[in-house]
């Protein structure tokens, strides 16, 4: 797994790549966390494109930096999902309360 970050305004982009699972998830926990205390973020947008497997531990990582951020007003949004990262946000209820977009355009715009 590898991760990138991008920082525009209070915004962090996070670019996953590879599989979000178990084994990985508390690092990417903490390196975003990281990133959001280091640098004032207020939102998260978490880029999908390249991601190929994700599993309830990928959910955790989503909810719970939507829980910290949205303590401070801040907002979690996803872009670019693929079909079987969709069918996670779908069947898991993320999508009722993390905002999915096409590109990070359409993601910026809702914030």
């Amino acid at each position: 797994m590898n991760i990138g970050y991008k920082i525009d305004h209070r915004n962090l982009i996070v670019k996953l790549h590879g599989e979000l699972d178990h084994h990985i998830a508390e690092d990417v926990r903490e390196e975003i966390d990281i990133a959001i205390e280091q640098n004032s973020i207020k939102n998260v947008i978490f880029d999908f494109k390249d991601i190929n497997f994700m599993d309830s531990s990928g959910v955790g990582v989503v909810i719970g930096r939507y829980r910290k951020v949205s303590k401070t007003g801040g907002k979690v949004v996803a872009i670019n999902l693929n079909k079987h990262v969709k069918r996670i946000f779908d069947l898991s209820g993320m999508n009722k309360i993390i905002g999915v977009y096409n590109n990070y355009e359409e993601a910026k715009a809702s914030l």
